[in-house]
């Protein structure tokens, strides 16, 4: 990959499932070269996740494995110590998600690598972190954002806790394990030290909730689950318009307010004329807000609201975003070549637009071990007899 910001940096790719994976995606889809290690004969978890393709493949395997290259090394094995090291020693990053002690079992941890590359970067990413109580503790994406508070907030008041509809911490876990290692990057660059990088699933998560930990240490209260409700804001929920869809609607500042007001013609909304009002008189505001919505079919209330300079949107299902003219106009999603026969497939763009650069798919997702010999060639230095030899031996 060629003419990206990080073209020239190459990442070794020693994780599995998501946060891991992401943060290597990431700096792929901005010109680095990314090696994925996966286990000979399984490969990435991920790659079995239904629904499956007729080769039984996971269908979001073109989406999670592309900008990457694959080979296969049995971490069991004595012999992938050093194999991983003979590629760690041409790499600029290591990402990595497995626990610490595993690590040092498989003896490919921080310290062993730096054998091999001395001013070496490593991303590592873990549950709870490589010190403190909990660092041996397993956990995936639920266990953090129910560690991080997420959870306990997430929910109908009346109700149990629930998840977000997605794994928020492996996806932003994911972005914040790419920003370290571009943190971690510029500073081996600025003092030739190699550098590591110790980022637990929970921390930039409880680091995004700015508002919690802050507010129980001013009023020892803990901020308790609120549906969609906003505990700063409102009007700010989910509204359900005339035809049965949904709409997003933040009123955050008072101009939008007012210009809410002025839509739904309701001067008499106007006394609420501060943050505080609103939220003293939230019953209030919330049902006249859900009665104008519901009084209006989607498509022309964001019409009318989009006119009026009103901040709103429709909860859009899968079916919605692909329809979406803004997505396609933007390149936000796009159809890539399957390769091997396959139809074209859908997917996400990079996120951003950039003056200078753009960002890019990397081409298909590997099949497992797709690029074991080559690499395992041209950059660890194996001959073609030894390759083979580990081949038999199932250490590849």
């Amino acid at each position: 990959m060629s003419g990206g910001p990080l073209s020239g940096v190459r990442v070794l790719d020693v994780s599995t499932i998501l946060a891991g994976p992401l943060a290597s995606s990431l700096l792929g889809e901005f010109g680095a070269e990314v090696i994925k290690i996966e286990q000979p004969g399984e490969g990435d978890p991920a790659r079995r996740y239904p629904p499956l393709e007729d080769d039984g493949v996971s269908a979001a395997w073109a989406m999670l494995g592309r900008t990457k290259q694959s080979v296969t090394i049995d971490l069991h094995a004595p012999e992938a110590a050093a194999l991983v090291g003979r590629l760690a020693a041409t790499a600029d990053v290591v990402v990595t998600n497995f626990r610490p002690a595993t690590l040092r079992r498989f003896r490919i941890d921080f310290d062993d690598l730096l054998a091999y590359r001395p001013d070496l970067v490593m991303v590592h990413v873990s549950a709870f972190g490589r010190v403190g109580p909990y660092a041996e503790r397993p956990g995936f994406a639920r266990v953090a954002e129910a560690f991080a508070g997420l959870t306990y907030r997430t929910g109908d008041p009346q109700r149990p806790p629930i998840f977000a509809g997605y794994p928020v911490a492996d996806g932003v876990t994911g972005i914040y394990a790419a920003f370290a290692a571009m943190l971690a990057l510029r500073q081996r660059d600025r003092t030739g030290e190699a550098q590591l990088a110790d980022i637990p699933l929970y921390e930039p998560l409880l680091r995004m909730m700015e508002d919690f930990v802050v507010e129980y240490g001013a009023t020892g209260h803990s901020r308790e689950r609120q549906g969609n409700q906003n505990p700063h804001i409102s009007p700010n929920n989910l509204y359900r318009t005339r035809d049965g869809r949904w709409l997003a609607l933040p009123a955050s500042t008072e101009q939008m307010w007012r210009r809410l007001v002025a839509v739904m013609d309701a001067p008499d909304l106007a006394v609420h004329d501060t943050m505080t009002a609103r939220l003293e008189h939230r019953d209030e505001v919330e049902a006249r807000v859900a009665e104008f919505v519901g009084a209006h079919d989607l498509e022309p209330l964001m019409a009318l609201l989009v006119e009026a300079g009103v901040a709103a949107g429709p909860v859009n299902s899968a079916a919605d975003i692909l329809a979406d003219p803004h997505i396609r106009a933007r390149g936000s999603v796009v159809e890539v070549d399957g390769g091997d026969g396959q139809g074209p497939r859908t997917m996400q763009a990079p996120a951003g637009r950039f003056s200078g650069f753009e960002g890019t798919m990397g081409g298909r997702a590997p099949a497992l071990g797709e690029h074991t010999t080559e690499l395992l060639g041209k950059i660890a230095g194996l001959t073609g007899p030894e390759i083979e030899q580990l081949r038999r031996r199932g250490v590849i």
